[in-house]
């Protein structure tokens, strides 16, 4: 590796970032990331924070998980790779793709199709949404329903049904078809409803709404977080994510969950479906089935969806698919990555830790004007919404948010700035006492502002 002296010199001259201007990154050079052990992670100069990101939403393991080195490792000597298309197969994908539908078979799911990340997953599902319908001889239900602050993606399909303006405005038109709901979201919401149940009964009423007006023979699915994550932690009441599934059901519409944050323990249960206790048609996976060493996604289908496609003639064939898929060096990460999420339950440790985050992040709030808003209590995922006005609601300006996440990561804590949002999401693994330094950071951030 070349030395430190190199890397200052080339930081994001050669490199455009995601999720950024690159004439801002070249400006303010990136923080360089050079070592992390459990939920610590160092930079170039040698300083150390707790990473209260996880990665990106991902490192439920945290950073020293032998046991998913040691796979990946052997497995790039056994065989680095060998595709998956035109009737071959390898072992490690055979194994994880039992793993992955053993992990996930009490929400119904029954097939297993490996992608490289979560948006090629969420895009699976979309495309594989509409040539059921066409399987099934209603080849006109071709839209989309979906929740405004939602993610589900980059790609063009994930970028149409996405909820966040973004994410989008820069790359439309995008396709067409696509409606958004309401967000479950008390704090902000066209109904000015802070009761979360009668929230959740208002957005119902508007599924039920743009249903009638677009033709229930015309959509093919609806798709949703079961906790919205880079929307800002949004957590729907316990009756919203049933509501949605009953109305799916009524009018033929598949449920796709998008549980590429929500998957493997983030809510202190197996999947947020689960916590809901709600069996989708379809789920899309990622972050988690690895713990972010490898880049791996799945699209997860039910048993009914799959026998319409392993019943079918020839219509049935999924021309679909990627270089990657079923990779046997990422299958190994799965397979060992799903085997120490249970041997060491990381949901019993999501519970108690993100009950503390939370609970923490609600002390801050009475301490801080500056805080609006906190979200969560389900599992390791806390959001903050920051203001310049508490009464008014006002969103604080990006330049101050910057300011706090600068000022957090100093004082010991690697925070997620979304907009007027902070966004903690760190590994499952994490420490009461990593925890309290996370909040003592992000307090010492606040007070910088």
């Amino acid at each position: 590796m070349k030395d430190d002296n190199f890397l200052r010199a080339n930081n994001a001259r050669h490199m455009w970032h995601p999720m950024g201007h690159p004439g801002e990154a070249m400006a303010h050079a990136p923080t360089i990331i050079t070592g992390a052990e459990g939920s610590v992670i160092e930079d170039i100069d040698g300083h150390k924070t707790v990473d209260a990101v996880g990665g990106l939403w991902c490192v439920n393991l945290g950073y020293s998980n032998t046991a998913v080195k040691d796979a990946i490792a052997k497995q790039l000597y056994d065989l680095p790779y060998y595709s998956a298309f035109f009737g071959t197969s390898n072992p490690t994908a055979i194994e994880a793709s039992y793993a992955v539908r053993e992990f996930f078979a009490a929400d119904g799911m029954a097939r297993v199709f490996f992608t490289s990340g979560g948006s090629d997953s969420v895009e699976t599902c979309l495309r594989l949404a509409r040539q059921y319908h066409r399987i099934k001889g209603e080849p006109g239900r071709t839209k989309f329903l979906s929740l405004k602050k939602g993610y589900h993606g980059t790609h063009f399909g994930g970028a149409s049904v996405n909820g966040n303006n973004r994410f989008r405005v820069a790359y439309e038109p995008l396709m067409p078809g696509c409606f958004h709901l309401p967000s479950p979201y008390p704090y902000r919401n066209p109904f000015h409803e802070t009761d979360p149940a009668v929230l959740a009964q208002h957005i119902a009423a508007a599924m039920e709404d743009e249903i009638q007006f677009q033709g229930p023979g015309s959509i093919a699915a609806f798709i949703m977080e079961p906790i919205q994550g880079a929307g800002g932690v949004i957590v729907p009441h316990e009756t919203f994510m049933p509501l949605m599934r009953e109305i799916c059901e009524r009018h033929g519409i598949l449920m796709i969950a998008d549980e590429v944050i929500t998957g493997f323990g983030r809510t202190g249960d197996w999947s947020g479906s689960r916590h809901w206790g709600v069996q989708p048609d379809m789920m899309a996976c990622a972050k988690g089935i690895t713990s972010g060493y490898f880049p791996v996604g799945a699209a997860l289908m039910s048993e009914a969806v799959a026998e319409v496609f392993e019943q079918a003639d020839a219509d049935g064939a999924i021309f679909h698919g990627y270089t990657y898929s079923a990779h046997p060096v990422g299958a190994a990460a799965v397979a060992a990555c799903l085997e120490e999420t249970l041997r060491l339950d990381t949901k019993a440790n999501a519970g108690p830790r993100g009950a503390q985050l939370y609970e923490g992040c609600v002390a801050l709030m009475e301490k801080h004007d500056i805080v609006g808003d906190v979200r969560g209590g389900h599992g390791l995922m806390t959001g903050v919404e920051l203001v310049s006005d508490r009464a008014a609601k006002t969103p604080l300006d990006a330049e101050a948010a910057k300011r706090i996440h600068k000022a957090t990561y100093e004082a010991g804590a690697m925070v997620r700035i979304g907009g007027n949002n902070i966004m903690m999401s760190p590994p499952l693994v994490i420490t009461e006492d990593e925890i309290a330094q996370v909040l003592s950071a992000l307090d010492a951030g606040l007070s910088a502002v």
